[in-house]
């Protein structure tokens, strides 16, 4: 098979497991579950996170920019006004032009206000940032957001931290079949089956936070994760073998002795 490399708007990606920062029990803690994973991407929630004050203990102290893509998080906004703030907030710092844009519409299930991210895609995308939305598994709404400029799609599995895995897999199929950009699988992933599952749909990538954050034993499902996305995109390039209601014999019948 071909090389195998994912890019988005010019900027090429090693890993396709995407991994969050929140959750854990401290920034070592995070730092030894980042490098576990094999990602090259780390997920920052602006709002929530100290990235931007050098002064005091730092994120960044221990996730190095210089080694991974850091990618800040709009998350815990609720206005597309909020959200916009912190992306300019972190772009200021010199943290990144890319944004995981999250502007929650409801706070007990999460699920995104898709009204207020489409408006926030459009102004953040002016600005010339890389804008990479979270967004329901709709795809029309998905399709809305690469008309309005997103670098990528963010479509979630399930609601965030609920770890249920891929509650819709058709939805996700058709969100790939009706936008070009890349498909990014967000949210409500819970074990290494659900993030190869994601991956032999067709994702381009997945990002995982609470999975691993919440585990009993963090760095083991940091590495469970890095080979299971590894193992769903593979597979899904080998291309399965149809379904079939009855049997295939493994071994040819043709020719044999009776």
């Amino acid at each position: 098979m071909t090389e195998d490399i994912l890019e988005i708007a010019g900027i090429k990606f090693k890993s396709r497991l995407w991994v969050g920062t929140g959750k854990y029990a401290s920034f070592a803690q995070t730092k030894e579950a980042v490098e576990a994973s094999g990602t090259d991407v780390v997920t920052v929630a602006v709002r929530r996170t100290n990235i931007t004050d050098r002064n005091s203990e730092n994120l960044l102290d221990y996730i190095d920019p210089k080694i991974y893509k850091i990618l800040p998080n709009t998350a815990g906004c609720y206005t597309a006004e909020d959200a916009m703030r912190y992306a300019r907030l972190a772009r200021a710092a010199g943290i990144s032009d890319m944004v995981k844009l999250e502007v929650i519409g409801d706070e007990r299930t999460l699920f995104p206000d898709n009204e207020a991210l489409l408006i926030a895609t459009r102004i953040l995308v002016k600005e010339g940032f890389i804008v990479f939305p979270y967004t329901n598994d709709d795809p029309i709404t998905c399709r809305k957001l690469e008309d309005a400029g997103a670098a990528a799609v963010m479509p979630l599995a399930a609601p965030i931290g609920s770890g249920l895995g891929v509650r819709n897999p058709y939805n996700i199929k058709i969100i790939m079949e009706t936008v070009k950009v890349p498909v990014i699988v967000d949210a409500g992933v819970g074990t290494a089956s659900d993030a190869a599952f994601a991956m032999e749909l067709g994702a381009d990538a997945l990002l995982v936070n609470t999975a691993i954050a919440s585990a009993k034993y963090p760095i083991a499902m940091a590495r469970a994760m890095g080979l299971a996305v590894e193992a769903g995109r593979l597979a899904y390039r080998a291309g399965r073998i149809p379904r079939k209601l009855y049997a295939t014999a493994s071994s040819p019948i043709e020719g044999m002795l009776n």
